[in-house]
């Protein structure tokens, strides 16, 4: 009687925490983390204006690029593969913008950029799934391919962009109190979200990276799918980098240097697995959000910026640690 009282006892603690909705709280620790980050920043820097609205909005504008690429981003990982040339080809692509709306207004510009992001994506796709070059290599030197090309056309100087109306769509404008910038990223995020999760499209990319093999031999054309995300997400970083010229009414090879790595933590720490086969929009966005209130909330901290990079990356790593039982 005993040992089946006991055995009731450990059937009954599961099914309690179910109930709860705590049986898997690792799958949603993003989310905890997110709360409780944002909870402890609003006590301790209260006096500091860490609540003040304009403080939150500039939390948005400074994260919505890291959000469009990692959404992106999102694809690539759950097909098994990783674009290391995000950052590179953001810059590149403000610089070509910010040329062609001087040579041909803004028309010419939106063009001129989104086709520096079709052609880098082509380029690293052919090269990945025709030639066999692993993707982390390919996207490694394209990352060098962009910048070195981003700083020959703009001889390392700032390209200026005049357009009021391009600014005011690609970043810098407002809808009442909201930026335009979160428009733009709820609109890809729920855009990304549909796909990967409501389509065959979304059903292939996370089958691709969960096992190419058997994804192979139950008709899914493997390479075609990933040749398709890295354009996406080539595509994506070039939308970022022309959100970054309408924000700061320029074009400058500087900007996106070193987001990739932004991105990439902002997509893992998000429930997308480095391996492939597993991804979540929606966590992305919060992990990319989530990065963005912990450099402002560090900031608002007065830490030097030596301190910043320790307490980031400390906290990076303890919520994918964290994380890892969810999968």
């Amino acid at each position: 009687m005993r040992e089946e009282h006991m055995s009731t006892d450990r059937d009954t603690a599961p099914s309690l925490l179910a109930r709860l909705g705590l049986a898997n709280w690792r799958q949603n620790i993003i989310y905890i983390g997110f709360v409780v980050i944002f909870i402890v920043f609003a006590i301790t820097l209260f006096d500091k204006g860490f609540l003040n609205p304009n403080n939150l909005l500039n939390i948005v504008r400074q994260t919505a690029m890291i959000a469009v690429m990692a959404i992106a981003m999102t694809y690539v990982l759950s097909a098994g593969e990783i674009d290391l040339s995000v950052g590179a080809v953001a810059g590149l692509a403000s610089v070509t913008t910010a040329m062609a709306i001087d040579a041909g207004g803004p028309v010419t510009g939106i063009v001129a950029g989104l086709a520096t992001g079709a052609f880098v994506g082509t380029f690293n796709g052919l090269l990945t799934t025709r030639i066999g070059i692993p993707s982390f290599l390919t996207t490694l030197a394209m990352m060098g391919i962009a910048t070195g090309t981003a700083m020959w056309m703009s001889d390392t100087a700032a390209v200026p962009i005049i357009s009021k109306s391009y600014s005011w769509i690609f970043g810098g404008g407002n809808i009442g109190p909201a930026p335009v910038l979160l428009i733009w990223m709820l609109v890809l995020g729920a855009v990304g979200h549909v796909v990967l999760r409501r389509t065959s499209f979304g059903r292939r990319v996370l089958a691709t990276g969960g096992g190419e093999v058997a994804a192979r031999y139950s008709g899914i054309d493997t390479k075609s799918i990933k040749f398709r995300v890295l354009i996406i997400s080539a595509m994506a970083a070039a939308l970022a980098g022309m959100l970054y010229a309408g924000r700061l009414q320029s074009g400058r090879f500087q900007l996106g240097q070193g987001d990739e790595l932004s991105v990439i933590a902002a997509a893992v720490l998000g429930g997308t697995s480095l391996f492939g086969g597993s991804g979540t929009v929606i966590g992305t966005i919060v992990g990319a959000l989530m990065i963005g209130l912990i450099n402002n909330g560090l900031i608002l901290m007065g830490l030097e910026f030596s301190q910043q990079l320790i307490a980031r990356g400390a906290i990076i790593i303890l919520a994918v640690a964290l994380s890892q039982g969810r999968k």
